[in-house]
């Protein structure tokens, strides 16, 4: 079993930025890919971001691209979200998630969820 915890939501003024974190237990970390996904009032859950175990290779949505880095530290068992010039649109609940199989571009049946921060940006 994984245990992910986030951390780092809030309320931000649009063009501001936040930095998520996810700490995890249990198992070793340093394996897992690990993902980002939010939901939106309304709106069915979505990919943001993810990373493979070393972080060397990464996916972003095309609506964060450019504005959102993932990154991992595996020594501290802690995966990060950095967003920065948001948007309203990106208000939602942030989900860290976990995955034991290797990063694969459209996956998102990942195996371990976090239970959530909440992102909200004010126009």
């Amino acid at each position: 079993q994984v245990q992910l915890v986030e951390s780092g939501g809030g309320l931000v003024q649009a063009g501001g930025s936040l930095r998520l974190s996810c700490a995890a237990s249990g198992r070793t970390f340093s394996w897992y890919t690990m993902g980002w996904f939010r939901q939106a009032p309304g709106k069915e859950r979505e990919f943001v971001a993810a990373n493979n175990w070393s972080g060397g290779n990464t996916y972003y949505a095309d609506s964060v691209k450019g504005r959102f880095t993932i990154s991992r530290d595996n020594a501290k068992n802690t995966v990060f979200l950095q967003m920065d010039s948001l948007k309203p649109e990106d208000t939602a609940v942030y989900y860290c998630a976990a995955d034991a199989r290797p990063l694969i571009r459209g996956r998102t049946d990942y195996n371990y969820w976090g239970q959530g921060t909440q992102v909200t940006v004010s126009s």
